[in-house]
């Protein structure tokens, strides 16, 4: 769990259509947007916020709870849809443990977004 993260990015708008698809299936809604900005999290309380000025080269790795390995596979369906690139499907990732969900997409800014389930 976390407070909250920024992330720059090269285009706001690009950005936030690509985490408003990613997120949706783990619960979180966009609730804020402007040519500078978007704030996404649970319904009121933003925690994810994207900044216009980012160059790609962040390489930032963003690991998001899901409530369902559903959900971790619509994440990770949305994500491709909204111009993600795959970085690994949905599936068990027994190298880390027995019970660990996951999917990994690359955002429009190269960075590693995760969706992971079944970690408690």
């Amino acid at each position: 769990m976390y407070d909250h993260i920024g992330l720059r990015v090269k285009d706001v708008a690009a950005s936030a259509r690509f985490y408003a698809a990613a997120l949706a299936p783990l619960g979180c809604v966009k609730s804020y947007e402007d040519a500078e900005g978007a704030g996404f999290g649970p319904p009121g309380s933003p925690a994810l916020w994207l900044y216009a000025g980012g160059d790609g080269s962040q390489g930032a790795h963003l690991a998001f709870r899901a409530p369902s390995r559903e959900a971790v596979a619509v994440f990770h369906t949305a994500g491709l849809a909204a111009g993600g690139k795959d970085n690994g499907e949905a599936g068990l990732r027994l190298d880390y443990s027995p019970t660990y969900y996951a999917a990994f997409l690359i955002d429009p800014d190269g960075n590693n977004i995760e969706a992971v389930w079944g970690t408690e």
